[in-house]
């Protein structure tokens, strides 16, 4: 931020020592316009050079699965990140000398045509023409959209079977209870589903999910959200079933296997584990067959997961 100039009582200076406060003051005020414009232009750079980087470590990973590259790309987003909320705080901060080159505004995409719509339709203050008092016309509009993010919230659905009795034979009639995800479970299917994309897609622990929700006055354990997510897991075996063996089916597959770190139980420390993966996908080869993926779990490496895997 440039500082505010302190000026002497002008009346009592002579033309010579206002001359030469005059240029003093030019030339602090250059110097600090070639540093705030060098600091700028720097940190653009260094933008620009990690955009490229991550861009091109990105596409190294259809080449070769490296883990090495996916922490080099997540250590460079963070440094990115960082020197881009450092530039918006000091172009906040700063007051943008007239004479200071105006950085190229970002390509702004379109916004999705699918998100709804809320119109908020706002009219003049008057109902005739400040100036003149005549009548007012409609004569266009002017249109802005802004992205909006309206909360995730909980809700509570409670589900009432009214039980009817016969007049003539006492005979009492009564819906069937409703079906859950889980038996006698609490949690709908919307929030089994919120809470697996979290954990599985989002590496959001249960524990900070727990956290998350105890903030929105529902306090619900980690030891309540893990027996959600074994259950789910379980009701979900006949659809993992169904994948694997329409990927088993195929004629080619692509394999590989990735590390993964596990918690070993009781030491509190982490060993590596192994992720593999079979994927299903001829449409290079113009077969119109739904691609698919299927993911096995092995505490190693050895031989003998992925010949049970493909043991037919």
């Amino acid at each position: 931020m440039f500082p505010a100039l302190s000026l002497p009582d002008l009346d009592i200076l002579d033309p010579a020592a206002l001359k030469a406060m005059i240029l003093d003051q030019q030339d602090r005020f250059k110097a600090q316009h070639e540093r705030y414009t060098a600091t700028l232009t720097s940190r653009a750079s260094e933008i620009e050079r990690l955009v490229l980087l991550v861009e091109k470590l990105q596409r190294m990973l259809f080449g070769a699965k490296s883990e090495k590259v996916l922490r080099q790309i997540e250590q460079l987003q963070f440094q990115l990140e960082d020197l881009q909320v450092a530039s918006a705080i000091e172009e906040l901060q700063t007051a943008a000398p007239a004479e200071r080159p105006v950085p190229a505004k970002p390509f702004r995409r379109p916004l999705p045509e699918h998100l709804p719509r809320e119109v908020h339709t706002h009219m003049p203050g008057h109902d005739a023409c400040p100036d003149c008092g005549g009548r007012l016309r409609e004569l266009g509009e002017d249109v802005a959209e802004m992205l909006e993010y309206v909360r995730a919230c909980f809700k509570v659905i409670r589900h009432v079977r009214p039980k009817l009795s016969c007049d003539a034979c006492d005979r009492i009639v009564q819906a069937p209870a409703p079906s859950r995800p889980i038996d006698r479970g609490l949690a709908g299917p919307g929030l089994l589903a919120h809470v697996l994309v979290s954990k599985y897609a989002d590496h959001l622990p249960l524990y900070r999910q727990s956290e998350i929700y105890a903030r929105e006055g529902v306090d619900l354990d980690r030891s309540t959200l893990a027996g959600w997510v074994g259950a789910t897991s379980e009701l979900l075996a006949p659809l993992v079933a169904a994948v694997r063996d329409h990927v088993m089916a195929a004629s080619k597959l692509h394999a590989d296997d990735t590390p993964v770190p596990v918690l070993a139980p009781g030491n509190g420390k982490t060993k590596t584990g192994r992720l593999w993966t079979y994927v299903r996908d001829d449409r290079p080869s113009g077969d119109k067959t739904a691609p698919a993926v299927w993911f096995a779990y092995s505490p190693d490496r050895k031989g003998e997961h992925p010949k049970q895997h493909l043991k037919l």
